[in-house]
């Protein structure tokens, strides 16, 4: 089918919007019309060139949200006309796949980072030209994207469909990593490092688990502000103050947990280095492969822990439903983090990421 993609055509470069030819959905696919798309990281470092993906032309783009247009012939989950919030996708037969962690699934990389369908097979074209898609097994940046019947999140219907979008990586990353990995009891402390979209959605899940010491450390004192606004009970301007000294301070000594959200060796050392005994990091961060980092092994000894956390750890298909009724209930405001631009201002919404302007930029078809 015919639809409007924005395409990558140099790693770096700009966002083209560009007419593109659609694959028809095999038996297990899902074409579904988008509605909404968030922009989040992982997107601009797969246009940088920062994953192991094919070269461009390329379209990017995973949190995607719409409405069910088309299934395939052994599609039971959704139908047309159903809502849904598109997620990441996983092989389902693999040791972590068969545990519940999807997330860290063996073949994650085949079936999100292939540009293809796991079999090779494109789906997408420009004429004669391939064009790579099937990011997170959506490619989103797109009027219409084809999913697959493991990877759509069916929601209910009377929530607006473009204020989903973030749901499907960087909200449920953030809420998901304190929520279903942390688990932090009534009363305890947290340093959320990074107030991006990730970290914001973490200390909303931090105010949901009762969590009455809530920092957030960052250098933007806009991002600071808002922070406070959702929950966070002190913030530390990183750029004025030692954050380690700053957050020993708040706490009498050392947080009970603490969540790096920024992808710097230098924050996640930090990170650690500010945890009481028996304290835990997650580290959330999206860095370059390779990239390494020093830490105090005397403070890991003392029974810290340094956990990595993909996607929150999360169930897609139970989570999602779980953080909409929170913010139905006005429990998780994380819309207060969107900015909306039309689809053709796709590089201006990038822009005004990148410079800090703009915490979750979603981009409305």
């Amino acid at each position: 089918m015919k639809i409007k993609g924005a395409v990558i055509y140099e790693q770096g470069g700009s966002f083209s919007l560009e007419p593109l030819e659609l694959d028809e959905p095999r038996d297990d696919e899902v074409v579904v019309k988008i509605v909404g798309a968030g922009i989040c990281h992982t997107d601009l470092g797969a246009r940088d060139g920062h994953l192991p993906i094919p070269p461009p032309p390329s379209v990017f783009g995973h949190e995607g949200a719409g409405i069910v247009e088309k299934v395939g012939a052994r599609v039971t989950k959704v139908k047309s006309g159903d809502h849904v919030v598109l997620a990441w996708n996983s092989c389902g037969a693999c040791p972590s796949c068969k545990s519940g962690h999807d997330a860290y699934c063996l073949n994650f990389f085949l079936y999100n980072f292939h540009g293809a369908r796991p079999d090779g097979s494109a789906t997408l074209h420009k004429g004669e030209q391939v064009v790579h898609g099937a990011f997170f097994s959506q490619s989103s940046f797109a009027d219409f994207a084809l999913a697959q019947e493991r990877n759509v999140v069916k929601v209910r219907d009377d929530v607006p469909l473009e204020i989903l979008a973030p749901m499907g990586c960087g909200v449920m990353t953030g809420a998901g990593a304190v929520m279903n990995v942390l688990k932090p009891r009534p009363g305890a402390s947290i340093a959320v490092f990074g107030a991006g979209t990730v970290g914001m959605s973490a200390i909303l899940a931090a105010v949901v688990c009762g969590c009455t010491t809530i920092i957030a450390v960052d250098i933007n004192a806009g991002r600071l502000e808002i922070a406070r606004e959702l929950g966070a009970t002190h913030t530390v301007d990183a750029g004025k103050v030692d954050p380690v000294e700053a957050v020993r301070e708040i706490t009498g000594g050392g947080a009970n947990f603490s969540l790096e959200c920024v992808g710097n060796p230098k924050v996640l050392r930090q990170a650690v280095d500010v945890l009481t005994l028996l304290g835990v990091c997650g580290l959330l961060g999206v860095v370059p492969p390779g990239t390494e980092v020093g830490l105090n092994m005397d403070l890991l000894m003392n029974g810290r822990t340094v956990t990595g956390i993909i996607e929150g750890d999360a169930i897609p298909d139970l989570f999602i439903p779980k953080l909409i009724e929170l913010y139905r209930q006005g429990r998780f405001p994380y819309d207060r983090l969107i900015q909306f631009y039309p689809f053709d201002q796709i590089n201006q919404a990038v822009a005004d990421m990148e410079k800090g302007h703009v915490i979750k930029p979603v981009l409305r078809m």
